[in-house]
């Protein structure tokens, strides 16, 4: 069995190697390591990027908060935290600075509000308007600032209550900063459980109640919460699990503080970094987005051979296999359903990825189109359901009114048939799920041990304090001062989830049995570890919904009744909810340890802002629903092309699938009969791996991701093929070159780039949907680069493949 050390060394290795000792300002960076090289695996560090042929880079970050305290780098203190965490996270708190106040409760507010309406309002449109987060950090950045300048301090007390505020405590902090954009976090969203509410209504003619739909709406998010507790003890303080995405909300944290509170050459340099390529993203977009589409895939296949139907299948990246294909479109460069920020996404997990799209797309769909794989292969890049003759199958005429499976109407229609791509799809899903579990065994096994191990400790020695005091890290060390969240907040918050419900489902509005309801929350519970293990390390999110649906299929197809459609989203909201919020919530609770956030203001924060967006996301369910229903059913084409309920129909569509045919009869068909076997494919692949690994561990298997590598090739492409390879180039550039030859610069702007980046696009986007797509569609005249017939020049592309 591997060590922990072994491990950990090896998943953040970046093929680095060390340098002299030095030692490391509390506040400030650290430039080098003592004898960790990239083959040390005798402890738990994360090994040092390679500064040799570095440029001679004047350390700017060590003088920014006067004289501190010098650490030696192989101090207990510093060991232990990743380099790029040390570089970004300050090492030192203020812990006076206000964090719950009267401007942190109006500001969260306000941000929450119109995201959980927009972001609600996008799940029925084909256009969305986005609300990143980055949106949120940036504007309450300077609202608060104004805030803290203009309100009076008044002292205010709450009526018939000993409790007042003061109304303008002194400067707005970074903690009042980061409590906004948590609540954000968590309320301005959506809600999983639309999907049900909604296909209920538009698609069998029945309204769930207003208060069974809140209630289940907050009982599948709070109950998502309750599970983060499974993790949080280690995959939080642990500071070997950096969770990139909170490392670059985190650094632009870092930025906007220095800025505000002490003016520095370096932080006036990132913030205008910062802005300029924010504004710069945000102008660009305009040309691949809405001028110039000819840029969003350069398909040089197609410029060679235009008229050519192969040269222009194995070329194109908006329907066809996208060899040989560029793009400059940051949409599909950073296609984050897939891989995430090519700035924070580790080049191991950008490798994998791109392999994975490399067997799906360059092997696998030849394969089919030209070689005959899979036998019919009259849509080769589809997901929709077919007839043998490859017309669209007719879902509504094989089901009862109950609902059920008409017998005699399938019986004369026949089998569903889909494309070769979604077939393989669904395997590598299975294959990649039960990898996920496999893998979290054998490698995870003594980061499993040792959080046993921690919690017993916790459990028996009552001089243990907290689970802070069992790391000796700088980071754990500040955070010891404040309080940590009981266990019992949890638990308690899950009985109350449980209750609410078994509640709703006893009454009978949501379509499933109550004992599934049970193994929904197991399944969820038993995925918050491995998968949230996974997301820490690599930056890569697990779709577990196919899973889920498929699990609920056999269950209900192995009683009487129950065959509603409806019930596979009801399930999947609760299971599949009980992970992606568990998550968020263990996201924002890592950006608040390396921000050092009272842990109960943090949980605090979380739960204020699903109260206020949950009420907001079912009220703009109701409206849309009221006011919309006619485009959304079908009855009416809307004009706008806008309203169109696609996530709804392909979630009927997969419903129909698992629930109405059932697993049994599905996989009896016999291009089907294959696809139950990716679960032994994916438990198969780490024993494999894990083997090699203790055999050759210079060979670093232990980057051989199976779960990422299935999930990928599993990923539907569909007919988005371009970015890719753009995507690789950049990740190359950002995560192996300039992270190995350039590490200073790398450390001190790579998370405000992918900031900018992010914010840019996501500001384009809005300014484009308010401007041409929030009403009447406002469409660009056709030109060379615009081209009516084909904006990439392809030609002789078949217009449905």
């Amino acid at each position: 069995m591997a060590n922990v050390g072994d491990i950990r060394s090896n998943i953040y290795e970046h093929d680095g190697s060390s340098t002299d000792s030095s030692a490391t300002k509390l506040g400030a960076s650290s430039s080098s390591s003592d004898r960790t090289a990239a083959d040390d695996t005798s402890s738990g560090r994360t090994p040092t990027p390679d500064f040799k042929g570095e440029k001679d880079v004047p350390e700017c970050f060590a003088d920014e908060r006067g004289p501190e305290e010098q650490i030696p780098d192989d101090d207990p203190l510093l060991r232990d935290i990743p380099w790029q965490v040390r570089r970004v996270v300050s090492l030192e708190d203020d812990t006076e600075a206000p964090v719950v106040t009267f401007r942190y409760f109006f500001l969260a507010f306000l941000f929450i509000a119109p995201g959980a309406a927009l972001v609600q309002l996008d799940q029925y449109r084909t256009t969305y308007a986005p609300y990143s987060i980055f949106i949120v950090q940036i504007g309450s950045h300077y609202f608060g600032d104004w805030m803290a300048k203009t309100l009076p301090a008044w002292n205010i007390r709450i009526p018939f209550t000993k409790w007042g505020f003061n109304l303008n405590p002194g400067p707005f902090s970074s903690k009042e900063h980061v409590m906004i954009t948590i609540a954000a976090s968590t309320g301005a969203t959506y809600n999983l459980a639309f999907a049900p509410i909604s296909m209920a209504e538009l698609f069998f003619d029945t309204k769930i109640h207003p208060a069974v739909a809140i209630t289940f709406m907050f009982a599948v998010v709070f109950i998502g919460y309750s599970y983060a507790a499974l993790a949080r003890q280690f995959l939080v303080y642990d500071p070997q699990y950096p969770w990139y995405q909170a490392l670059c909300q985190t650094a632009l944290f870092e930025t906007q503080k220095k800025q505000r509170e002490c003016p520095s050459p370096v932080s006036k340099k990132q913030t205008r970094v910062f802005l300029l390529v924010l504004f710069g993203v945000a102008i660009w977009q305009f040309l691949p987005e809405m001028v110039f589409p000819f840029l969003q895939s350069l398909a040089f296949l197609c410029w060679v051979a235009p008229h050519n139907a192969v040269a222009n299948f194995i070329g194109s990246g908006v329907g066809g296999m996208g060899f040989l294909n560029l793009s400059l479109d940051w949409a599909n460069v950073c296609n984050f359903n897939v891989v995430g920020s090519l700035f924070l996404t580790p080049w191991w997990t950008q490798v994998i990825v791109f392999l994975g799209f490399v067997v799906n797309t360059w092997i696998l769909i030849p394969a089919v189109k030209y070689g005959g794989l899979g036998g019919w292969n009259l849509h080769v890049m589809s997901n929709k359901l077919f007839t043998a003759n490859g017309t669209t199958y007719p879902i509504r005429e094989i089901m009862t009114s109950e609902p059920a499976l008409n017998e005699t109407a399938y019986a004369a229609i026949g089998p569903l048939y889909v494309s070769t791509q979604m077939r393989w799809g669904m395997f590598f899903n299975f294959a990649s799920y039960s990898s996920a579990m496999v893998w979290m065994i054998i490698f995870g096994w003594p980061v499993l041990k040792s959080m046993y191990t921690r919690y017993k400790e916790r459990s028996w020695n009552t001089n243990i304090q907290s689970v802070n005091h069992q790391y000796p890290d700088q980071l754990n060390v500040l955070m010891r001062e404040y309080k940590e969240v009981p266990f019992r907040w949890y638990f308690i918050l899950f009985l109350i989830s449980m209750v609410m419900i078994i509640g709703v489902i006893a009454k009978g509005d949501l379509y499933i049995p109550i004992w599934t309801a049970f193994v929904a929350m197991a399944t969820g519970a038993i995925v918050v570890v491995p998968l949230g293990w996974l997301y820490a390390v690599s930056n890569f999110q697990l779709p577990i919904g196919t899973t889920n649906e498929l699990l609920y299929g056999v269950m209900v197809n192995g009683v009487r009744g129950h065959k509603n459609p409806v019930g596979a989203f009801v399930y999947s909201s609760i299971a599949g909810d009980a992970w992606y919020r568990a998550q968020t919530m263990l996201q924002d609770q890592k950006i608040g340890h390396y921000m050092h956030i009272p842990p109960r203001a943090v949980f605090m924060s979380q739960i204020y802002g699903s109260l206020i967006g949950i009420p907001i996301n079912y009220g703009i369910i109701r409206w849309v629903l009221t006011t919309k229903f006619d485009y959304l059913s079908g009855n009416i084409v809307d004009p706008t092309k806008q309203w169109t309920a696609q996530s709804l129909r392909s979630a009927l569509t997969i419903a129909v699938q698992y629930v109405l045919i059932g697993p049994t009869r599905l996989f009896k068909i016999p291009m089907y009969a294959p696809i139950p076997y990716g679960f032994l494919l994916g438990a198969g692949t780490p024993l494999i791996l894990y083997f090699l690994h203790t055999r050759f561990p210079k060979a670093k298997f232990i980057l051989w991701n199976s779960t990422i590598f299935y999930s990928t090739i599993g990923a539907y492409w569909g007919n988005i093929t371009t970015g890719t390879t753009s995507s690789l180039i950049g990740g190359f550039v950002v995560m192996y070159w300039a992270y190995r030859h350039h590490y200073e610069l790398w450390a001190r702007y790579n998370y405000i780039l992918a900031a900018a980046f992010d914010a840019g696009f996501n500001l384009n986007f809005l300014i484009l949907f308010l401007a041409f797509g929030a009403g009447t569609i406002v469409s660009m005249p056709n030109w060379w680069g615009n081209n009516a017939d084909n904006p990439e020049r392809c030609f002789a592309l078949p217009s449905s493949l």
